[in-house]
């Protein structure tokens, strides 16, 4: 196993890209914590992960508030000892032009998708700096790479997000620890079917047609499944990935190229 008696922490963990993460680290050995917002969602991840027999933590955080992150990481390290692997995952997007952005709404977006991250960078930390040992993998997107109508705020969350990456990947990469990011394309979540059917509202045609042109944009013409993103987080997870950090890594099925 890749990730035997690892100790991850996975935010966002309830559904999509975090739950598939979650279950891929917990086949490969991994115990968990599970943060999210909804302890529905993430109750249920936790069964399925104390079936495999690992052990598996489920906690109710909201990224964006600094106490409950840190609340969060104390529980993480009282239960374990230690933390080995942090997945950002956790992200939200709307959609808007400038021109009508609301400005609560953008304050919201980068809270969750850019300090959220940051919050749980900082806290994680020196539990990793004391081991000498730490992988830290954050969910960006290709819209960290480019741009998109309507998704300003989305868009301005995930390139900072890269930003964050390769700041922390050098100030720690001498104490062992990576840092690196994923930069999903389409991906077939609940979260990214909620979009098409908004995208077809502003766009004032069917769900249908959006999804037609999302995958004529593809090379591949087909979106990325979570299991895809899940198997490259183990991998940066892993000890075989111990000399790549830094790294913004897509992941579209060939749309992107860099």
């Amino acid at each position: 196993m890749k990730l035997a008696d690892r100790v991850a922490i996975v935010t966002g963990a309830g559904r999509g890209i975090g739950k598939a993460i979650a279950l891929a680290f917990a086949r490969e050995g991994a115990h968990l914590v599970l943060a999210a917002r909804t302890p529905s969602q993430i109750a249920a991840v936790a069964e399925e992960i104390r079936g495999m027999g690992r052990q598996v933590l489920a906690l109710p955080t909201d990224v964006a508030e600094a106490g409950a992150v840190r609340a969060m990481v104390a529980e993480t390290v009282q239960t374990f000892a230690r933390i080995d692997i942090l997945v950002n995952n956790a992200g939200v997007i709307s959609r808007s032009l400038v021109v009508n952005h609301d400005d609560a709404e953008w304050q919201r977006i980068l809270a969750i998708n850019l300090t959220g991250p940051y919050l749980c960078i900082k806290a994680v930390l020196p539990t990793m700096l004391h081991q000498r040992y730490g992988r830290i993998i954050n969910i960006a997107s290709t819209a960290g790479k480019g741009h998109g109508r309507y998704i300003s705020a989305y868009c301005a969350s995930k390139h900072g997000l890269l930003g964050l990456t390769k700041c922390v990947a050098v100030e720690v990469a001498a104490e062992n620890i990576t840092c690196n990011a994923i930069c999903p394309g389409w991906v077939w979540t609940p979260m990214a079917e909620e979009e098409v059917v908004e995208l077809a509202r502003l766009e004032e045609t069917s769900p249908a047609e959006i999804r037609r042109r999302i995958l004529a944009e593809i090379p591949q013409g087909r979106a990325v499944t979570p299991e895809e993103v899940a198997a490259l987080a183990v991998y940066l997870a892993s000890d075989e990935a111990a000399g790549m950090t830094g790294q913004a890594i897509t992941l579209d099925g060939g749309r992107i190229t860099h």
